[in-house]
């Protein structure tokens, strides 16, 4: 298993590496099936959500329940290193002409962002969670933004109250399907 309910497994690791390393290919700019979104962005939506189960957030609501979940060397841990080369590959797409693939790049760097090696990168994060706040729909993706401001010390508007969605989505919709693998 690559991911699974928040774990990272031994292979996720490596698959997050392939994934960030084919993000420049052609052929991640490819349509995907039934849609008009770039495969690049189901790419970059699938590292949002892996990096979201090694953030600090998941990561210390786990440490709770299990000490010794961060501990050097545990998996999870190891993951977490490898965030500053993640967001390595996925920064060239924080200004990218298509939105869904620079919503998905900016989530994923906001997250990313959290290693402090990448300290330096936030204040320019901080202009693109502002973007997210001022133009996304997806309350998810607004969380985020909003969680990253306040983490960074920058100004973050007040959350806005939780609305029930809708649930007339339909499997192969412009929306994004979390049932289906990225690639």
């Amino acid at each position: 298993m690559v991911g699974h309910q928040n774990t990272i497994y031994e292979a996720t690791a490596p698959v997050a590496m392939y994934v960030a390393g084919t993000l420049t290919h052609p052929a991640a700019a490819t349509p995907r099936p039934y849609r008009n979104v770039p495969i690049r962005a189901a790419l970059l939506n699938w590292l949002v959500s892996t990096a979201y189960d090694a953030s600090d957030e998941v990561a210390s609501r786990t440490e709770q329940y299990s000490p010794g979940f961060l501990a050097p060397g545990t998996v999870v841990a190891s993951f977490r290193d490898l965030r500053p080369m993640l967001y390595q590959a996925v920064s060239p797409f924080l200004r990218d002409s298509h939105e869904d693939v620079r919503e998905a790049a900016v989530i994923a760097a906001l997250i990313l962002g959290e290693h402090p090696a990448l300290a330096e990168h936030r204040d320019h994060l901080a202009v693109h969670a502002r973007a997210i706040l001022d133009t996304s729909s997806d309350a998810p993706n607004r969380r985020v933004a909003r969680k990253a401001l306040e983490a960074w010390g920058h100004d973050a508007p007040a959350s806005e109250p939780f609305l029930e969605e809708s649930w007339d989505w339909e499997p192969h919709g412009d929306g994004p399907s979390y049932l289906e693998p990225p690639f």
